[in-house]
């Protein structure tokens, strides 16, 4: 089992960074595939990137692409989510999943989950 808690949410106005944290606890990470993503109200939970147990293979929604950066560190058991340029359009609750090896943009193919973090962007 693995336990993922997200944090590093708020309110920012547009333009303005933001960085999420991830902390996994029970298992190291190292072996899985980390994934974000994000459900707006009224919306369905999409995909924001995603990062393979191979560090150098990432992936991101096409709406966040050049603004937003996923990174992880394996010895802290942390996943990270630079956001910079913020839109009143990222306003949405965050979520942390993981999968073995590989990412996926599917919500349905990650085992675990966090609880979420609200990201919240004024205009």
């Amino acid at each position: 089992q693995v336990q993922l808690v997200e944090s590093g949410g708020g309110l920012v106005q547009a333009g303005g960074s933001l960085r999420l944290s991830c902390a996994a606890s029970g298992r190291t990470i190292s072996s899985y595939a980390m994934g974000w993503f994000r459900q707006a109200p009224g919306k369905e939970r999409e995909f924001v990137a995603g990062i393979s147990m191979f560090v150098d293979k990432t992936s991101y929604a096409d709406s966040v692409k050049g603004r937003f950066t996923i990174s992880r560190d394996n010895a802290l058991n942390t996943v990270y989510l630079q956001m910079n340029d913020l839109k009143p359009e990222d306003t949405a609750v965050y979520y942390c999943a993981a999968r073995m090896r590989h990412y996926s943009v599917y919500v349905g193919e990650y085992n675990y989950w966090g609880q979420g973090t609200q990201v919240t962007v004024s205009s």
